[in-house]
């Protein structure tokens, strides 16, 4: 069957729609894999349904139609299961980040009016458990608090739901929220029209069946991860796998080997990190550039990830450096950039299948997809995927929704190939002491390369320059904190000899911590909080304004004089 007639099948067809159709015509075909104990737990077409139907009967016994039902877990079958599960009993999921605060989960428990609390494995156990206190809950899958009731002696006690509904294309089936980069998060109302016009066209651009493999690490509250994860293998019939945690990651992946991977740019980051860290760079430039052995390095690099099946890679959440984009094309991994948000269903644009992606970009518009760049070069989405609004916040939803279209917030341009561009926020732009703009986003994307650095964030607004803190590589803390410094001044100068004199930056500010969800530097997307960055750091860096070069967060008496080496020419002075 060709995509257009897939399509043909799946378009404007709900996702309990398809579940119906796959348990009556696939019962036996296996769906989910779960990882457990170092073996596959595989659950078929039919035993998802018989499951789903049991936990339904389960929601339509404790809430009414259109109560929200929350889920915080890491990924899983249960998760997918619990997600059906509220779909089909006629109620609205309220999906969590398994590493968001407590104070976080409260706000969005508390703005959702949630019924319910599905709990799972957790990054903050602590958290969870103070959370989970305030309403009724129930234990899924690697959960390790006490709840009230446990998701096995849910199925084990109720008979499975006889109906087989179909809802109003215009009803709210989720409210996702944002993982609050700015504020408190918005709850993203979502109806079953915009699934049924995303999901279907999606599989018609990357072309999965059954034949194929996904593997679900993200969170499955995220966006992404759900519409490209859980609902894409819905419409395709592409089984998925789970990995068992986070120890065995990496085996999982290689064991399932999967034909689509989707990650975010810090993981890509870090992945590298760790191929860095066993091979110097310097010997993996010689290895491409040895003709007899390059196909070689590069087949044994995709099979130590896992990902040598892969047709599609792809990264999305925040934007990718062009150097990191570039290493792993050098490899053989065609890493595409995709681009859409919450609001839009992640519906945007994308390197469909078969084109090759172009780093800098994030390709071009789905179908029936309307991308435009407003006279302020601000990103504009028009689709049948946007939003109904958000979640009890009316002005903030005119605020974006405007004219029918969704106003990102976002910075771009469209090249004459059709490709979109994103240069960075519109609010992260900020205005030096001297008068001048500076984008941050573009000189962060200049430091991609480097195998030192782990994380960067340039900020400067109101100082005479601007200047970077950074967060180490794992391949960068096995080195001597001298021989850092030597290489990152290096780097320093080498950029800073490619951009204006304004954007030159003074200095770079090394701290002695990654920013996590957990000390609140990244949101639970691994987006960095640039306020948060700088409310943190900005007055160690005022008190080291005079200082040019690299510096660090804790002084050691062996880093000698290179943490204040000055830059070479070019400087920075008018």
């Amino acid at each position: 069957m060709t995509p257009e007639e897939k399509y043909a099948r799946l378009k404007d067809r709900q996702p309990l729609d398809i579940l119906y159709q796959r348990e009556r015509e696939h019962p036996d075909r296996v769906y989910l894999r779960q990882m457990q104990q170092r073996r596959w737990r595989e659950y078929t077409w039919g035993e998802v349904m018989d499951r789903v139907r049991r936990i339904a009967t389960f929601l339509r016994s404790h809430c009414e139609r259109g109560d929200r039902v929350a889920i915080h877990a890491k990924n899983c079958a249960d998760w997918i299961l619990v997600d059906y599960a509220i779909m089909l009993a006629g109620m609205v999921s309220v999906p969590l980040y398994p590493g968001q605060s407590a104070a976080s989960m409260q706000y969005v428990l508390r703005h959702s009016e949630s019924r319910l609390l599905f709990c799972g494995a957790s990054d903050d156990n602590k958290a969870l458990a103070d959370v989970a206190v305030a309403l009724p809950s129930i234990a899924i899958q690697r959960c390790e608090i006490e709840c009230d009731y446990s998701l096995e002696a849910v199925v084990a006690e109720h008979p499975p739901m006889v109906e087989s509904p179909l809802y109003d294309p215009d009803e709210v089936f989720t409210i996702m929220y944002t993982s609050g980069t700015t504020g408190n998060p918005k709850g993203v109302m979502h109806t079953w029209s915009a699934i049924t016009f995303a999901v279907p066209n999606m599989v018609r651009g990357y072309g999965y069946d059954e034949s194929d493999r996904f593997f679900s690490y993200l969170p499955l509250a995220h966006a992404a991860e759900r519409i490209v994860v859980e609902f894409h293998s819905l419409y395709s019939g592409t089984p998925v796998h789970f990995p068992e945690s986070l120890d065995t990651f990496l085996e999982d992946l290689q064991r399932t080997r999967p034909t689509l991977f989707f990650s975010v740019p810090r993981l890509w980051a870090k992945f590298k990190e760790g191929i860095d860290a066993k091979l110097a760079p310097s010997v993996q430039r010689f290895l491409l550039r040895t003709p007899l052995v390059s196909r070689w390095f590069k087949q044994k690099v995709q099979r130590g990830l896992g990902l040598d099946q892969a047709r599609m890679l792809v990264t999305g959440a925040s934007p990718i450096s062009i150097d990191l984009q570039n290493w792993y094309h050098r490899m053989g991994m065609m890493v595409a950039d995709g681009y859409g948000m919450t609001e839009n269903f992640i519906y945007g644009c994308n390197t469909h299948m078969g084109e090759t992606p172009v780093p800098g970009t994030v390709g071009k518009p789905f179908w029936d997809c309307e991308v435009k760049i407003s006279a302020q070069g601000e990103v504009l989405f028009k689709s049948r995927a946007l939003m109904k609004g958000y979640y009890l916040e009316p002005e903030k939803t005119a605020e974006v929704l405007r004219d029918g279209y969704y106003h990102t917030g976002d910075a771009g341009f469209i090249d004459d190939s059709g490709l979109l561009h994103v240069t960075g926020r519109l609010s992260d732009t900020f205005k030096t002491s001297k008068g001048k703009f500076v984008q941050p986003a573009e000189l962060e994307n200049r430091f991609g390369e480097n195998a030192l650095l782990g994380q960067v964030c340039v900020l400067g607004h109101g100082m005479d320059q601007p200047v970077m803190l950074a967060s180490l590589s794992e391949m960068a803390r096995k080195l001597s904190p001298v021989k850092i410094a030597e290489e990152l001044l290096q780097t320093l100068d080498d950029v800073n000899q490619q951009l204006q004199q304004h954007e030159r930056l003074r200095a770079i500010f090394i701290t002695s911590r990654d920013w996590t969800p957990q000390n609140n530097l990244a949101t639970p997307t691994l987006k960095i909080k640039r306020k948060a960055l700088e409310a943190q750091y900005r007055p160690w860096i005022e008190n080291n304004q005079q200082q040019v070069g690299v510096i660090w967060e804790d002084s050691e008496p062996d880093r000698g004089e290179a943490g204040g080496a000055r830059l070479g020419e070019p400087g920075i002075a008018d």
